[in-house]
């Protein structure tokens, strides 16, 4: 983890890694209720487990670097690893 729930930069990787950010918010920043900060944090995880399904489901010894990195990215803005 890193960005703001840690406080820390996103740590550098050697050589040519694939990155992408998948932000989502802190779930220990939300305000209001105790039932609202509670089902924050399950919420986050729903999202993130969402997004590790759709990743190791990608053919990825097939993908081109490039291309991979496309779906790594659509995967943070809509959910979905499928392209239109």
């Amino acid at each position: 983890m890193c960005d703001d729930a840690a406080g820390e930069v996103c740590p550098a990787w050697p050589g040519q890694p694939i990155t992408a950010h998948w932000g989502v918010p802190d779930p220990a920043a939300v305000a209001g209720s105790e039932l609202l900060k509670r089902r924050a944090f399950p919420q986050v995880c729903l999202t993130l487990e969402a997004r590790i399904r759709l990743f190791v489901s990608l053919p990825n010894a097939k993908l081109e670097q490039i291309k991979l990195k496309e779906h790594l990215d659509k995967i943070a803005k809509t959910g979905s690893s499928e392209f239109d």
